[in-house]
Parts: C-alpha cells; sequence; structure tokens
C-alpha cells in the first residue's frame, strides 16, 4: 500500500504529551506566541495531509476546544464504541475499529496517499504496526513531572533517521525523523 503515516505532535522535554489528567494548557502559554516558529509549520504540515486518524481520547479532548481546528480534513476516530457525531461536524468525522493494518489498507482504498495520526496510544499503536513514516516532534520548555507519555513502552525498537531540527527564540526545539525500515519491512 502506497500511504504516507506522519506524526506532528508537541511534548514537554520529559517527554509527555499531556499531564495525568489530560489538560494540555501548558501548550498554550502567552509566550510561547511571542516569536515565530522555525520547522515544519503545523498550516504546511496540515495542507500535506488528506485524512487525520485519532483515537477517542484525543477526539474527546478535541471536541472540548472553542473551535474545531481541521477544517475541512476528514477526521478518523478509532475506537470500538460509535458515538454520535455533532450535527456541525457530520461528514468531517467517522468511526472506524480495527487494527492500524486494516485502518490505512481502508484509506488507501478510498484513494488517501498521507495521513496524520494523532493521539499518544494510537500513535504507540502505529508505531508498533511499522506504520509510521515519518515524526515531527516538538519540544516545549517545561518540565511536567508527570503525565501521559508520547512512547510509553514500544514493544519494538524503532530506529530513526534525523532530518532536520529547528530551535525558535521561544525555546521551541522541533526534531523530524524518518523511521527506518529493516529488509523485512519492520
Amino acid at each position: 500500500m502506497n500511504i504516507k503515516c506522519s506524526v506532528y505532535v508537541a511534548t514537554s522535554v520529559d517527554g509527555f504529551i499531556a499531564k495525568p489528567d489530560g489538560d494540555i494548557e501548558w501548550l498554550h502559554r502567552p509566550e510561547y506566541g511571542a516569536s515565530e516558529m522555525k520547522g515544519l509549520r503545523y498550516d504546511d504540515f496540515m495542507s500535506s495531509v488528506d485524512a487525520l486518524v485519532m483515537g477517542r481520547n484525543t477526539y474527546e479532548k478535541v471536541l472540548s476546544f472553542p473551535e474545531w481546528p481541521y477544517a475541512s480534513t476528514p477526521v478518523i476516530v478509532l475506537s470500538t464504541k460509535t458515538k454520535d457525531v455533532p450535527q456541525h461536524l457530520q461528514g468531517k468525522v467517522r468511526f472506524l475499529a480495527g487494527a492500524p493494518e486494516r485502518v490505512v489498507s481502508e484509506l488507501a482504498a478510498e484513494g488517501r496517499t498521507h495521513l496524520y495520526i494523532d493521539g499518544g496510544v494510537t500513535i504507540q499503536q502505529f508505531l508498533h504496526a511499522g506504520l509510521i513514516d515519518e515524526l515531527t516532534i516538538t519540544r516545549i520548555p517545561v518540565l511536567l513531572g508527570a503525565g501521559i507519555p508520547l512512547f510509553g513502552h514500544l514493544a519494538t525498537e524503532q530506529r530513526l533517521r534525523l532530518i532536520r531540527a529547528d530551535e525558535s527564540e521561544n525555546g521551541f526545539v522541533q526534531e523530524r525523523y524518518k523511521v527506518e525500515r529493516s529488509a523485512n519491512g519492520s
């Protein structure tokens, strides 16, 4: 299947994507917007993807935002429990269940070519399945001490090749990696 799966995520320096209760307000401190972001900008990344795949917890967190942040990008929520999609998101959000390989295969069959994979558990599942091609990780200059880890405990070693690293004046460090595949595809 010819489909690219990419991660674009922010973490604390100690590797957490959210506080233990799921809070992400630490990402939105006013001083972080004081300087221009260097590296791959979110809007540029979003313009390169044709669908976003996220877990149910991430979806529920995004529903609490004042505005839906994904414009017209289709969102696929991975969950064994389907929920009613709010009226304003009809046609923009759908639920799918199944292993990452099945989800990617189904989306490739629909003609998708570049998926944005989001949410801690979902990212870990896609990494374990050998489906992530590229990771863009922006480290925010804060230590949370505890929280929801980006990677958790990966079942297998994942070799990465640094594509680029950028430092912004606000202290953000963005690293872009290609996930290296071995000869057997893992």
